[in-house]
């Protein structure tokens, strides 16, 4: 098979694989690793070898790029403290954690430890995420697992090139490794920072070629990453920081054109890259045991050794460091103890992936000679990568449901409120057309009906008083218009099949149409529909103030210290 016949094939196992991942319930990572290490063991197959470069250069960024610019700022700032140290100060003691065992257990020097430490600390991003979504939890733990996910790359990672420095010169200076990790992620800063604020007025001029826009999109990304490793600080910290520039709404320079697009395109582009990550993860058994010349019994022992410090170390650092500094009496009114049933998931989601492997892979050679222990380095972060996926991945689901852990509403609860917010500001602007326009009269009252059911609907989901008959009404009033809409496209097909109109005209009415269909199967806008004594009611008894309250809702950090 030449190398197209194997890309293309994988990448059709690759579907095969997520659909029945998704058939099954399953975490599509999971089976995808599962996939390609079965894949491995098929005698025909040649050698695939996952390079480092193609990783770190190619892969990472997007993914990366993409979480950041999804990013809650406002809840990523309230939980700041928690994601703090779990991607910098757990990253870093695991990091201790590993190379101590390793150093007196398996009998690593020093520098190599660490190094081995550095490797497997960061769980990773793509597993979060691609875990978390299929799981109903509550967004405070969403936001805390992808937070850490974004920031601890660039954490390991520095701590992994001052590891390899330290075993090439056999120096170490803990003085000069903490400069080095505050100049490369403040350096990551202001490079992603530099590089948003030089391409806003570029995109602003790009607007109205959506392909170009989307194609630049992805090029900044890599470009922050090459910058910031090319002047030796953090790329990692460079693409996060420019996704969630452009993520700011004062700095968004999309049309609702683009944003259609782009959520589509970018959407297919990280899922083909975290596909492709997780089933070549899989494939590199056979690279990985090439060397190994430990006994079999002892590389089991070392590779549960190092799994188990991996998870009893989050463990200890999440759950004792969350609630012993609240048994102070001023942290804790500030500061309220936390769920537990929260805390636990936290303690126990810590799936390493990509970057772990990568780093292995990546070893340099070392003074001409290959680099101290590598196959076995090699070894235990794929075994890792296995057990915390398989192990941790498919047990998260049965933990979840049985603590009986399920959304806490508050994202609903937020939608409801922007969608209220919404109306009420369309009706405002209504009002005002009124009064400066001759607007007809049958058309003030179309619009004033439309915008008054909203504010109703949303107003009565918000404070949860919609009553059922309500309810009902407005589901079915969208189900209704969605068969009248597919009518109209059935419609416009058989036109064209008719050769009535031509295929261009079908494109553009289906548009149009689709997108109206999509709104509704979002359920983003409310019909207007007969008038609800209950929620004129509330609309008058509560007032507008009311309903949109300004304090925000407080978040309780979980797996600080």
């Amino acid at each position: 098979m030449n190398i197209i016949e194997i890309i293309l094939s994988l990448l059709f196992v690759m579907i095969i694989l997520v659909a029945l991942a998704r058939r099954i319930r399953m975490p599509y990572p999971i089976l995808l690793v599962l996939g390609g290490l079965g894949i491995s063991f098929l005698p025909e197959l040649p050698r695939i070898e996952l390079s480092p470069e193609l990783v770190f250069v190619l892969f990472l960024p997007p993914i990366l790029q993409l979480s950041a610019y999804n990013t809650p700022v406002r809840d990523f700032r309230a939980n700041i403290r928690s994601i703090g140290l779990l991607s910098i100060a757990l990253v870093l003691t695991t990091t201790v954690t590993i190379a101590v065992v390793a150093h007196f257990f398996i009998g690593l020097s020093w520098p190599v430890a660490f190094v081995l430490g550095a490797i497997v600390a960061p769980p990773d991003a793509a597993a979060a995420t691609s875990i978390a979504e299929n799981l109903r939890l509550p967004r405070r733990i969403i936001t805390v697992l992808e937070g850490e996910s974004l920031v601890n790359d660039a954490t390991a990672l520095v701590a992994y090139r001052i590891a390899i420095v330290a075993v090439a010169t056999g120096a170490f200076s803990l003085a000069d490794a903490g400069s080095q990790f505050l100049l490369a992620s403040a350096g990551g800063v202001v490079i992603g920072l530099g590089v948003g604020l030089i391409l806003t007025p570029v995109f602003r001029r790009l607007t109205d070629d959506v392909p170009v826009y989307l194609t630049l999109t992805f090029l900044s990304g890599y470009g922050a990453y090459l910058l910031g490793e090319s002047l030796h600080a953090s790329g990692v910290v460079a693409v996060v920081t420019l996704g969630i520039f452009y993520g700011q709404p004062r700095f968004n320079t999309m049309t609702p054109d683009i944003r259609l697009q782009a959520s589509a395109v970018w959407e297919i582009v990280v899922f083909l890259i975290n596909g492709s990550i997780f089933i070549l993860i899989g494939l590199q058994l056979p690279r990985v045991m090439e060397g190994v010349s430990v006994p079999p019994a002892t590389l089991l022992w070392y590779a549960v050794l190092i799994c188990v410090t991996l998870i009893v170390t989050r463990i200890v650092w999440v759950i004792p460091g969350t609630y012993l500094p609240r048994m102070l009496p001023g942290v804790r009114e500030r500061d309220p103890f936390p769920p537990f049933k929260e805390v636990v998931v936290v303690a126990w989601t810590g799936m390493r992936g990509i970057v772990t492997l990568a780093s292995a892979l990546a070893l340099p050679n070392i003074n001409g000679t290959a680099f101290p222990h590598r196959d076995l380095i090699l070894f235990l972060s794929f075994t890792v990568i296995l057990v915390t996926l398989v192990l941790q991945g498919l047990s998260l689901p049965v933990l979840i449901q049985g603590l009986k852990l399920v959304d806490d509403g508050s994202g609903e609860r937020e939608e409801h409120k922007a969608r209220l917010k919404a109306a009420i500001a369309g009706r405002a602007r209504l009002q005002e057309l009124i009064q400066g326009e001759q607007l007809s009269q049958q058309l003030v009252e179309k619009l004033g009906r439309y915008y008054d059911t909203r504010v109703r609907r949303y107003a009565g989901r918000y404070h949860g008083k919609l009553d059922d008959e309500a309810e009902k009404y407005f589901i079915s009033y969208e189900q209704t218009e969605q068969d009248l809409l597919k009518a109209e496209l059935e419609a416009i097909i058989k036109l064209r099949n008719e050769e009535i109109i031509n295929d261009e005209i079908l494109r553009k009415v289906q548009r149009d149409l689709d997108l109206q269909l999509l709104r509704l199967q979002n359920n983003s806008l409310a019909q207007p529909a007969p008038v609800i004594e209950e929620s004129d009611a509330l609309l008058a008894a509560i007032g507008e103030e009311s309903i949109l309250p300004v304090e925000s809702e407080g978040q309780t950090e979980v797996g600080s210290s």
